[in-house]
């Protein structure tokens, strides 16, 4: 902290608004020996001076701190600081609904192959048929339940996070194929 440079920078704020030194130690009830002591960087305002001294000249405490007004630069360097924040959340909102989007497309891809087999399918069908219906139902809920899990966030967070480990994706594997499973033996079932 610049004492002296403090000292000219409330020199500076007193000459914008115009005062003289009596002036302003007249509005805050101090000498005027007190004045010229900050405006030299001999002396400081006590910490509830400052805030007022802060509010009177309508600038930051900081800025006080400081001794200067925060630069253009600064408030380039701070937009583009949170423009870099932004396109880096923009980047990984656009990643997120492209693993959604790629879930989804399988699914309807997996139903659609499912309703073209069962409108083609003749009352005589071969295992082959059922097996083609459970997979295809069993890969659209898989598909399903994955982009229901992306959207609410569990496996974008572990995946982040580096918890998204061999056991937890090998339990989602085991889950996706339990349901493909099911929807196979659902299919031979219904095809009795």
């Amino acid at each position: 902290m610049n004492q002296k440079k403090i000292g000219e920078f409330l020199k500076e704020l007193r000459k914008e608004k115009e005062l003289t030194q009596e002036q302003l130690a007249e509005k805050f009830y101090v000498s005027n020996r007190t004045v010229s002591r900050w405006e030299t960087g001999s002396n400081l305002p006590d910490i509830s001076t400052l805030i007022e001294l802060a509010d009177f000249y309508n600038c930051d405490i900081r800025e006080i701190i400081n001794g200067e007004r925060k630069s253009e630069n600064m408030n380039e360097e701070e937009k583009k600081n949170l423009k870099a924040v932004a396109e880096y959340a923009e980047e990984d909102k656009a990643t997120l609904l492209k693993r959604v989007r790629t879930t989804s497309i399988v699914g309807i891809i997996a139903v659609v192959l499912c309703f073209i087999v069962m409108l083609t399918d003749d009352s005589d069908h071969l295992p082959v048929v059922d097996f083609i219906m459970g997979a295809s139902m069993g890969l659209a809920f898989s598909a399903l339940l994955v982009s229901f899990l992306y959207t609410i966030d569990i496996l974008s967070k572990a995946k982040q996070s580096g918890k998204l480990s061999k056991k937890m994706a090998a339990i989602i594997i085991t889950i996706c194929a339990i349901v493909a499973l099911g929807c196979f033996i659902a299919a031979i079932f219904a095809s009795v």
